[in-house]
C-alpha cells in the first residue's frame, strides 16, 4: 500500500462529465485505444465536473503566461479494465525492454520487472478504498503545445518508467533547462487551479483524490485558494 492510500474517501457523488476537448488539445486516436485497451462505451476523455471546471482554469492561467498555448490531454477517466490492462501492457513492455521473454521469466526477474511497473502504473485495485486515481475520475496526464500546435518538447515522452520522468530531474542536469522550465510552466499552471503533481511523473496531476489529499497534506499548494480549502480527506472514489 502507497501512502496516499491511507487516506479516507468520503465520495461526494459527483459526475463524471465529458472534457469539452475543442479547447484543449488531444491525440486521436487516444494512445491507449490504440494499444488495444478495453474501454467498451466509456471514453477517456471525461473528468469529474469540478476536475474540468479546474482544468479550464489551469488553461487560462498557461495562456496568461504564454499566449494560444494550449494544456493537450494524453489521458483522463481510466476504467479498472483499462488500468489492468494498461499495467499488464506496460510489465510486458518492460520485460522485452530488458531483453527477456515472457514465458521465461525467473521469480526474481519478474519481481524485478513488476517493482519497475509499480514505481509510475498504481494497481489496478477493485477494493474501494484504494481505488487507482485515473478511476476516479479526478487524474489527467498532460502535457503542453505551443502557439504553432507543436508539441512541447518535455525531456522524456510520458508513461516512461525511468528516473526521467520525475518532475524535476532536468533541474540540474547539463543541457536540462529548457526542459526543467517547460515542465515548471505545466506544473504552475495547474497548480493555479489547485492541482497536484505525482511525485514521480511530470505529466500526473489530481485534484480530489487520495493522492491530491495526501499531497495538500504535505505542504503548503501554490494555489490561488486559500489553504482553508484543502484537506487530507479524498471526495472522489472508484467510478
Amino acid at each position: 500500500m502507497k501512502p496516499y492510500q491511507k487516506i479516507p474517501i468520503v465520495e461526494c457523488g459527483e459526475p463524471l462529465v465529458a472534457i469539452p476537448c475543442n479547447h484543449f488539445a488531444v491525440e486521436h486516436p487516444h494512445p491507449y485505444v490504440k494499444a488495444g485497451a478495453p474501454y467498451g462505451d466509456k471514453s477517456p476523455y471525461y473528468l469529474r465536473q469540478t476536475v474540468v471546471e479546474r482544468l479550464l482554469q489551469a488553461q487560462a492561467a498557461l495562456q496568461d503566461r504564454c499566449p494560444r498555448w494550449r494544456i493537450q490531454i494524453f489521458d483522463a477517466y481510466r476504467p479498472l479494465a483499462v488500468q489492468q490492462y494498461m499495467v499488464n501492457y506496460s510489465f510486458a513492455q518492460v520485460v522485452a525492454d530488458q531483453g527477456l521473454r515472457l514465458d521465461e521469466l525467473t521469480e526474481a526477474q519478474r519481481e524485478r520487472c513488476w517493482q519497475q511497473v509499480y514505481q509510475f502504473w498504481a494497481v489496478p485495485s477493485s477494493d474501494p478504498t484504494t481505488p487507482p486515481p485515473h478511476s476516479t475520475g479526478a487524474a489527467i496526464d498532460v502535457t503542453l503545445v505551443d502557439a504553432i500546435g507543436a508539441v512541447v518538447d518535455m525531456g522524456s515522452p510520458i508513461d516512461e518508467m525511468t528516473p526521467r520522468s520525475y518532475p524535476n530531474y532536468f533541474a540540474d542536469q547539463v543541457g536540462g533547462s529548457r526542459f526543467h522550465q517547460h515542465r515548471q510552466l505545466l506544473r504552475h499552471s495547474m497548480e493555479f487551479a489547485g492541482f497536484r503533481q505525482h511525485p514521480r511523473e511530470w505529466w500526473h496531476f489530481s485534484w480530489g483524490d487520495q493522492l491530491w489529499a495526501w499531497l495538500s497534506n504535505q505542504e503548503p499548494i501554490n494555489s490561488h485558494e486559500p489553504l482553508s480549502h484543502l484537506t487530507p480527506i479524498a471526495r472522489y472514489g472508484a467510478i
